[in-house]
């Protein structure tokens, strides 16, 4: 008699995760390319962030620097330059925690809850990502315009929201309210509800429920959407542009102003103002990246 043979076992769609855990811990690539492709790909990737990302951001230092470094510091404490940077930072300061605030809320209202209109909800937050931001400003202008649906009666009130401080935060706002909630939403649907249910089980009430559980599980996430959020507000052009007026020294932000030096051929004061944003993008993506390694750390911990 022969031997019994053992039957293969065929993998299955319900077998992938498992799989997949095991060659996470083995070290094994998931994949079965050869070196050669392997390396193709990978020098795609190493010339096309070289290309697209690198060697520009290194053109900007380089082009703030030509003229010498009197000139690039010069162009930072110009009385125009300050004026920007205060009014960018002005509005971020605004507008990145109302969006903390609605991405809470909105993440809680859509993970937690069911209610009629769910889905609804979902889509209008991510109208911000659809509409170009230009046409943004431009629904601003037609609401809180002088000749807008609500510009006569704000105008009797001595009101003013266009070619001020009030439309640069509005349309920073409506550009960026999407990303805080955006980041907590499926971080939340992972985590479930069972924590909660449990301190609701020892009688927790809403607030110790919100400080003791759902914000130490949230924490991460809501840094990293956060970060997100900061950056595109400084950062933000489009929507400003249009609401702001470009009044120079009073309704400028830092893009607007680089945009200005730029138009009267002030490269290096340009390139120099530039920078700082320049710096604030490096920022964001080491704290990006270390508040992902906490994310996935917690996520790992919990599972």
């Amino acid at each position: 008699m022969h031997p019994m043979r053992p039957t293969p076992v065929t993998p299955t769609a319900a077998s992938a995760p498992h799989i997949a855990k095991q060659n996470k811990r083995s070290g094994h690539a998931v994949t079965t390319e050869s070196k050669r492709v392997q390396q193709i790909l990978i020098g795609v990737v190493l010339v096309f962030i070289t290309l697209v990302l690198l060697l520009p951001l290194v053109s900007i230092f380089v082009q703030a620097f030509k003229r010498g470094a009197d000139v690039f510091f010069a162009a930072l404490t110009d009385p125009d330059a300050w004026s920007a940077i205060r009014l960018t930072l002005l509005t971020a300061l605004v507008v990145v925690p109302l969006n903390a605030l609605f991405g809470v809320a909105a993440a809680w209202c859509i993970t937690k809850f069911t209610f009629r209109g769910k889905q609804l909800l979902i889509s209008l937050i991510d109208v911000p990502f659809s509409v170009s931001p230009v046409i943004a400003g431009f629904v601003f202008v037609l609401l809180f315009g002088a000749h807008g649906w609500f510009g006569t009666w704000l105008s009797d009130q001595g009101i003013s929201i266009i070619f001020s401080w009030p439309g640069i935060v509005l349309g920073t706002l409506f550009v960026t309210f999407p990303f805080v909630a955006r980041e907590l939403i499926p971080l939340m649907q992972s985590q479930g509800i069972q924590e909660e249910e449990a301190a609701i089980t020892l009688g927790a009430n809403g607030w110790k429920l919100f400080w003791r559980v759902a914000l130490p599980n949230m924490k991460w996430g809501l840094l990293y959407g956060i970060v997100i959020c900061n950056a595109r507000a400084m950062g933000e052009f489009g929507a400003v542009s249009v609401v702001s007026g470009h009044i120079r020294g009073e309704t400028n932000t830092m893009p607007l102003h680089i945009e200005i030096l730029y138009n009267e051929y002030q490269f290096s004061a340009a390139f120099a103002v530039a920078t700082l944003l320049v710096l604030v993008a490096c920022g964001t993506l080491v704290l990006q990246h270390w508040f992902d390694l906490k994310r996935q750390r917690q996520q790992q911990a919990t599972g």
